[in-house]
């Protein structure tokens, strides 16, 4: 699987199909449309693979995926990558769909926050509910800065070599990108209202390794104002309760959770019922024929917000889509267990 961040700019991609959400839906989607021979790229807001399993629960307990007595939102999107692995889709993290109009040649074109361009037959919605937007810190003057020296994400952990950075958060996110930054860093500081953390504990145990070695500094307090020269930033205010101190930063990544938009979705002319989208239960088709919508996201008659309901939603979406992108082939349907040309794909000996 490769991640296409670094894709220029300019170039036009295309492909079977593009899946809009790289959660436990979206991957098990890439797997579905893999054995039916249809090519995917994968577009998400987030940084990795998982989705709201990764960045809101990482370590929590899920018991009703089937088979799986007890798997965490990491495990399971662990396992999901692992399954679509013989299929290669291609990755784009850190991206947003935000335009989606339709050519002549009846492909949509798709064009991210980044500038890369889509061509493709089919798209799916996989979105959870929407977008995943990070929370901005209510520091007076932070727009400023964002994508110079205040980030949400980090695409290339070479851009922050040299730089005072300090990291804002308590939650997995701000763990490891503490503990990936800091051999880059000119200086590390990792601030935190409490002595307390939401990540995982070997994450935090690495943490205060490196605290106890000197590399990073642990703040426990609150960072209350920006200082900048022009549009750089210099330094922050760190409240402790000890006083204020002027902090040297030049690089800040506030990581204050997220909050779920349907974000540029709403602008694509679909039907919409109560910001979800309704789709047919054979299909799981939109009103816009070749946009498909799974997950919980979607609304029909019945809907059950569960993981296992959008696997299933993948299924179908999947036969559809490839009526689509294949019109005159038939679809064959067959059972992995049986089918030596699936087994074949799948790199089953």
């Amino acid at each position: 699987m490769t991640d296409s961040t670094d894709a220029a700019a300019s170039e036009t991609i295309e492909t079977d199909v593009v899946v809009i959400g790289a959660g436990p839906c979206g991957l098990f989607a890439v797997f579905e449309l893999g054995l039916l021979d249809l090519r995917c790229h994968v577009v998400d807001i987030l940084d990795r693979p998982g989705g709201q399993c990764v960045e809101l629960y990482p370590e929590k307990p899920i018991y009703d995926v089937p088979a799986l007595p007890l798997v965490t939102g990491q495990e399971l999107a662990d396992r999901l990558m692992e399954q679509i692995k013989p299929f290669e889709p291609k990755f784009h993290f850190s991206e947003r769909i935000d335009g989606l109009t339709r050519e002549s040649d009846g492909r949509f074109r798709l064009v991210s926050d980044q500038g890369t361009v889509f061509l493709t037959k089919v798209v799916v919605i996989a979105a959870g509910g929407g977008s995943f937007t990070p929370k901005r810190p209510p520091l007076p003057g932070i727009e400023t800065h964002e994508g110079t020296s205040v980030f949400y994400s980090v695409r290339k952990i070479e851009s922050l070599r040299g730089r005072d950075i300090v990291v804002i958060g308590g939650g997995d996110s701000a763990l490891d990108w503490t503990l990936s930054l800091q051999p880059v860093a000119k200086s590390m500081t990792l601030v935190h209202r409490r002595d307390e953390f939401r990540a995982a504990p070997h994450s935090v145990d690495q943490m205060r390794a490196l605290v106890a070695q000197g590399k990073v500094r642990l703040a426990i307090g609150q960072v209350t104002a920006l200082q900048a020269d022009g549009n750089n930033l210099q330094s922050v205010t760190l409240r402790t309760a000890d006083g204020e101190e002027a902090l040297p930063c030049n690089a800040m990544l506030p990581f204050f959770g997220l909050t779920m938009k349907l974000g540029p979705i709403a602008n694509w002319g679909l039907n919409l019922n109560e910001n979800l989208v309704p789709v047919d239960t054979e299909r799981f088709e939109t009103s816009e024929k070749g946009i498909f919508a799974i997950g919980d996201i979607n609304s029909y008659p019945g809907k059950l917000k569960l993981i296992l309901s959008g696997f299933h939603e993948a299924a179908l979406m999947a036969q559809a889509a490839s009526r689509i992108v294949n019109p005159g082939k038939k679809v064959l349907f067959q059972y992995t267990t049986s089918s030596s040309s699936l087994q074949k794909k799948l790199g089953v000996k």
